[in-house]
């Protein structure tokens, strides 16, 4: 293993790529693996089974929730996406935020992220183990989220084009069984399928019609669906790990945001318009409650198996982003430096009559970082799920949003100064820029009044409030001790 070498200096915005420190990580990452990443790196357990909570406040009329949240990731991605292909960095928007609005921002934004991903991983691995324990009953749920972990961990800490393609077929599972959910559900709707007659539009107009709830339950919708877009972030923060990461990521923004809409918001048509809306419950799958009703045999345990991969997938996910975060925190000597060892030696890769040279390689000491606190969080999980795991999942409930308006920040900043000192370098824009921009903010803004007016979202809102507030408390005061100097 090495050591990195520490950067000289922050890059400013206009920089070429030749000024840039050269990433110590390896460029492992195809182009394939990030197109797919971005398609299922978040299609997860929040869209198979969360979203029929979503259909039980909103009704029909969760296609237009579906459509509010969808637009409001799509925007932000865009944002990120014209940074990243801009400046590429492992740290994505968390060198962006440095580099826009300072380093109080850029440590308070990536810390923040990491310890969402560390916390959500638990929530993940114990899932998954809930559903191979039903399967296997003998072994008991600690085992698999040991066995979980343990095989994560190792694929991390391996090459990256490992994790790479483990995301691939995660993700193209999960794609490919939202796309014959969706090629079945259509045909129930034609009536197309065997022993079944046309459903046409009666569910999407009866029981109360498309608003049952009115426009204040399509606004609960929006409250309950916004976070399943979370995860699209991990894109670029991947994108540094391919051969030619402006590019890799523009395309995969490109890609991924509009089909990942179709997908969600298709999925909620089919649901809403082959069953009553009426016929969902919270916590359980709307997907295995369609599936049934055409007729499909052993619906759920199918769904248990998409589901338990989608939850592997972003287990895997989560574990990669995370150890790239705090490497790129470390890089900027915001996190503990003896995280900069990543494992040694360069390799060369060989295609047709070209070849390349793989420099550098995989953030051993990031990575295992990431995986003890995410072992802590497994622990607090299954010892006090309804205590102490309860407060530091709160705390991290609505992080997300923090994290998106620092993005449209830090975008509002940058793309001015992008123009001016390197309008080359914009090869994906951000739309109507600066108004579509503003819009995104004010949308942020109003999610997260509408969460405090919630009863239920609330806590989330003051607990992720807080501990922001803690790590900004933590940021603003290393800025001052390092401009005081030595006493």
């Amino acid at each position: 293993m090495h050591e990195a070498p520490p950067p000289t200096s922050t890059p400013a915005p206009g920089s070429s790529s030749s000024a840039v420190p050269a990433e110590p990580l390896s460029h492992g990452l195809k182009q394939r693996h990030l197109t797919m990443l971005g398609l299922g790196g978040v299609i997860g357990a929040g869209l198979f089974v969360g979203s029929g909570a979503g259909i039980a406040v909103a009704g029909p009329a969760i296609v237009v929730s579906y459509l509010i949240a969808g637009a409001l990731a799509m925007l932000v991605m865009r944002m990120l996406g014209e940074m990243s292909a801009a400046m590429p960095a492992s740290g994505s928007f968390s060198v962006h935020a440095e580099r826009a609005l300072g380093r109080w921002a850029g440590f308070s934004v990536g810390w923040l992220y990491w310890f969402l991903l560390v916390v959500v991983l638990a929530v993940e691995a114990t899932a998954a183990a809930q559903i191979a324990h039903g399967w296997v009953p003998g072994i008991e749920p600690w085992a698999w989220v040991l066995l979980f972990m343990v095989v994560f961990t190792a694929a991390n800490l391996t090459a990256v084009k490992n994790f790479g393609e483990f995301e691939f077929w995660f993700a193209s599972l999960k794609v490919g069984a939202i796309v014959v959910f969706l090629v079945l559900g259509l045909l129930a709707v034609l009536g197309w399928l065997p022993d079944t007659d046309p459903v046409g539009m009666t569910n999407l107009t009866g029981q109360g019609g498309f608003l049952p709830n009115g426009w204040g339950g399509v606004v609960s919708g929006v409250l309950t669906v916004v976070f399943a877009f979370g995860g699209l972030e991990v894109v670029t923060i991947a994108a540094a790990e391919t051969d030619d990461p402006a590019r890799a990521v523009g395309r995969a923004v490109r890609s991924a945001v509009v089909r990942i809409l179709f997908f969600y918001v298709g999925s909620m048509l089919v649901i809403v318009t082959v069953l009553p809306w009426t016929a969902q419950q919270a916590g359980l799958s709307p997907y295995v409650k369609v599936l049934d009703a055409i007729g499909v045999p052993s619906a759920g345990q199918i769904m248990n198996i998409v589901v338990f991969v989608a939850l592997l997938s972003a287990l895997n996910a989560n574990l990669y982003g995370s150890s790239r975060m705090i490497f790129s925190l470390a890089e900027r000597g915001e996190a503990p430096r003896g995280l900069l060892k990543v494992s040694g030696g360069g390799s060369r890769e060989t295609t047709g009559a070209a070849s390349r040279e793989t420099t550098g390689g995989v953030p051993r000491r990031a990575v295992l970082a990431s995986v003890a606190f995410g072992f802590v969080s497994v622990l607090l999980n299954l010892l006090w799920p309804d205590t102490v795991f309860l407060y530091m999942l709160n705390s991290v409930g609505a992080v997300l949003l923090f994290v998106w308006a620092l993005i449209a920040a830090s975008q509002l900043r940058l793309r001015a100064r992008l123009e001016q000192e390197a309008p080359e370098a914009l090869s994906l824009r951000m739309w109507c820029f600066p108004y579509l921009t503003w819009v995104t903010l004010a949308g942020l803004f109003g999610v997260l009044l509408l969460m405090l007016t919630d009863e239920a979202a609330r806590p989330q809102v003051l607990w992720s409030a807080g501990a922001t507030a803690l790590v900004l408390l933590v940021a603003v005061g290393r800025q001052w001790r390092e401009r005081r100097g030595p006493a």
